[in-house]
């Protein structure tokens, strides 16, 4: 898949050199042309055929292709100018206008003489500009393009007028020189417009695949942060267990062991999901693991309200990533003894609710409002996530020492959706409550914040010091 996409990235980037060079190709072309119909033209009855008329044309045409030379030479830069990805010299247009004051030097010479007929005079006139302003077309604004044309157009009449020329001819180098700027006006700049407007959707088209990466990247370690957080937390209570009980030498240590080898295992099947992008969480599924893994840590868990089976699976995915989170805030913060998850739904929203009563002092211990990893992760990833289906998360204090966590979704711009959902479980009614699901028999918890007298295992609780003891 990266394959061809680099591939078709490629072919199109390839294809857009092509438009350019053709571009560029057609712009470098057009002074060529117009030299040899509007400045070659006329040698064949409108110059006198006399020695000096013939000198003065021969050189006004040497003088034309020089000016056409430099006019290529400086497209490019031009051209990025234009674009935005340079700065063209400014040294480089001293030529150029050299060249032209030339050219209209013998052009009024040529004219002086009576060495060239009124038609002649008039297609001369319009080839004279037009090498400069092929280059000039796109170095300035298009207001000031309009001035300086009316200055050469100004000067080149000028410069006839003092040559003698008069009538109807004078009158006619007036449009025959602005026709020449306007043309060039029309037909370059637009070319160019047309060039940076293509580039432009190719740097966007670039920038797109960039934050496509980025979005990935992010979607990733949000992932591996709310997969791995409670699952690393269990395996650590319960190695903690295990040991304990082998140093006194309980045969429930081989459970335990056995219980995180399953838990290591499925760990790694889930990063194997995120990895590919397939692992979606379910809600029903989050809150039975919730519930399992709270009670084995001894804490007295509750599930009341709605099971959400009904609900659209994007609603469940998040909801199942906010009570898998809210679980592993549960474990690693606080002292908590009790746990209670409500899911409410109504027509307009979904809300779900985790209570549980070891809220720390402030300053005491770290507080399960904040992100335990930095940003993107914790609950600042569960707010990006929330924040996809419009909804909103909250996380505070509660009265009476209660830290309450509140995930709210409104369901009225997201379209129902019943039915299985792959690897997701069954689907209760709205409005009913269910009953509280039965705990473990044999309910587990390592020497990590728990209270003197809890009950780790069948004959084993937690001591008044570090350790366990037999009960």
């Amino acid at each position: 898949m990266r394959v061809r996409g680099w591939r078709r990235s490629w072919q199109e980037r390839s294809k857009m050199e092509r438009i350019d060079l053709y571009s560029r190709f057609t712009i470098s072309c057009i002074p060529w042309f117009f030299t040899l119909a509007w400045q070659g033209a006329p040698f064949h009855q409108d110059i006198r055929h006399e020695p000096l008329p013939l000198a003065l044309g021969l050189a006004l045409l040497l003088v034309s292709l020089g000016q056409c030379l430099l006019s290529n030479r400086n497209l490019t830069a031009s051209y990025g100018h234009y674009l935005g990805v340079s700065v063209f010299p400014g040294r480089r247009l001293l030529a150029p206008v050299v060249l032209l004051v030339v050219a209209v030097g013998l052009l009024a010479a040529l004219a002086g003489v009576d060495g060239v007929k009124g038609s002649g005079l008039l297609l001369m006139t319009l080839n004279a500009p037009m090498a400069l302003v092929i280059t000039r077309v796109l170095l300035v604004p298009v207001r000031r393009f309009l001035v300086e044309s009316l200055c050469l157009t100004a000067l080149i009449t000028g410069a006839l007028a003092v040559a003698g020329v008069k009538g109807g001819t004078l009158a006619g180098v007036v449009p025959c020189s602005l026709f020449g700027c306007v043309l060039v006006l029309i037909s370059v700049r637009p070319s160019a417009w047309s060039m940076s407007v293509m580039w432009q959707a190719e740097q966007a088209r670039d920038i797109q695949a960039r934050l496509a990466v980025a979005e990935e990247r992010l979607r990733f370690g949000r992932d591996m942060h709310d997969v791995l957080g409670r699952n690393l937390a269990v395996i650590a209570l319960k190695s903690e267990l295990a040991v304990e009980l082998a140093q006194r030498g309980r045969p429930e240590a081989v459970d335990q062991m056995v219980e995180v080898q399953r838990i290591a295992r499925a760990s790694q099947q889930e990063v194997r999901d995120v990895v590919r992008g397939y692992r979606e969480a379910d809600l029903n599924t989050e809150l039975a693991g919730a519930q399992g893994v709270l009670s084995a840590a001894g804490i007295e868990c509750t599930v009341t309200g709605d099971s959400g089976g009904h609900l659209p699976a994007p609603v469940q995915s998040a909801l199942g990533w906010v009570v898998r989170e809210a679980a592993t805030n549960v474990l690693r913060h606080g002292d908590p003894r009790r746990c209670v998850i409500r899911v409410g739904v109504t027509a307009d929203a979904v809300v779900l609710q985790v209570e549980n009563d070891g809220a720390t002092p402030a300053g005491t211990a770290p507080s399960p409002t904040s992100p335990s990893d930095g940003p993107g992760s914790g609950l600042a990833g569960l707010r990006e996530r929330l924040a996809a289906l419009d909804g909103s998360l909250e996380a505070g204090p509660a009265k009476g020492g209660l830290f309450r966590l509140t995930a709210t979704i409104p369901l009225t711009a997201i379209p129902s959706e019943t039915g299985e959902r792959g690897g997701g479980g069954g689907g209760g009614k709205p409005g009913k409550a269910e009953e509280p699901r039965p705990q473990p028999p044999a309910a587990r918890r390592a020497p990590v914040n728990l209270r003197p007298g809890a009950m780790v295992a069948p004959g084993v609780m937690v001591g008044p010091g570090p350790g366990l003891m037999e009960g």
